[in-house]
């Protein structure tokens, strides 16, 4: 197969009359210049440079070959410079995964601000809590809550300071009673998930001096976390959930934060790719959207 510098070289030394010339121009070395038109030649099974210590011509093979060179290397320059505007440009299909509760209460309102601002854009949103295998699933990005157990994906930071918050209606409050030390969450009724491939039933905090943590346990839990959020709201116990998930609910008045001394789990919020090149002009405008919004959430926090 021939190579795409040394048809540049064959190119350069015809227009300059000089395979020393066409050397200087592409920063190589003579002999390095002289070992590529000896490549090319050889591949080509022809003569295309007639060669001698102070002149150089193109010969009848050569000067056939040339217009084939430049339409050549003039499709690569236009594919080039295709690809280059392509990346430049806001459009094409945008695959992403998010955990359902973020996806559906957050996300969404999001994802239709930045279409509207990029009309080009076609969004494809797969919604759900369990681990996405980004090397088989139709998935350009993915977000996720907590660090990748996977190390060969690209991680990149929306919300690296989110947190978990306890938190539950007004109704259940009512009813129950509000909690006001760690230990009095065992005599409430506690809304569980999966976290991964186990049910979030350790809760942990931070008291201002140290880890602290208890076992709690519920008449439910489901592998949705929408699910929780929409129990609690529903009066029917506390959960236990990410401060992104619950903002708006806390500030309509619809949840209460509890205890809120206690510093919650970290619940980072990660954009995942398999590879950098994933890492497209709508990925990155996407990525600061999402990172501006989440830290403005994280101001009420």
């Amino acid at each position: 197969m021939l190579r795409f510098d040394d048809l540049q070289l064959f190119v350069r030394a015809a227009d300059l009359g000089s395979l020393s010339a066409a050397a200087r121009v592409m920063d190589m070395s003579p002999a390095v210049a002289s070992a590529a038109l000896k490549r090319i030649e050889t591949q080509l099974g022809a003569r295309l440079l007639a060669r001698s210590t102070r002149s150089l011509r193109l010969t009848a093979e050569g000067q056939g070959f040339l217009d084939y060179a430049r339409k050549a290397l003039s499709s690569l320059d236009e594919g080039r410079r295709l690809l280059a505007r392509g990346q430049d440009q806001v459009s094409g299909v945008l695959q992403l995964s998010a955990p359902s509760d973020f996806g559906r209460n957050v996300l969404l309102a999001w994802l239709d601000e930045f279409q509207r601002e990029h009309p080009k854009l076609t969004v494809r949103l797969l919604l759900g809590d369990r681990i996405v295998d980004l090397f088989r699933q139709p998935v350009d990005i993915v977000l996720r809550y907590g660090e990748p157990e996977d190390s060969s994906l690209v991680a990149l930071p929306v919300a690296p300071d989110n947190r978990r918050v306890l938190c539950a209606s007004p109704a259940y409050i009512a009813r129950a009673g509000e909690p006001r030390q760690l230990e009095q969450l065992l005599q409430h009724n506690c809304l569980l998930y999966m976290l991964g491939t186990r049910v979030h039933d350790h809760w942990q905090f931070h008291d201002g001096k140290r880890e602290v943590g208890l076992t709690v346990s519920g008449d439910r839990f489901s592998d949705d976390a929408d699910v929780v959020r929409l129990w609690a709201l529903a009066g029917a116990g506390i959960a236990y959930k990410s401060w992104l998930d619950v903002a708006a609910d806390v500030r309509a008045g619809r949840l209460k934060v509890l205890m809120p001394e206690l510093e919650g789990e970290r619940a980072p919020l990660n954009m995942l790719c398999a590879h950098r090149a994933q890492l497209s002009k709508p990925v990155k405008l996407l990525r600061d959207m999402l990172s501006e919004r989440c830290a403005m959430l994280a101001r009420d926090l």
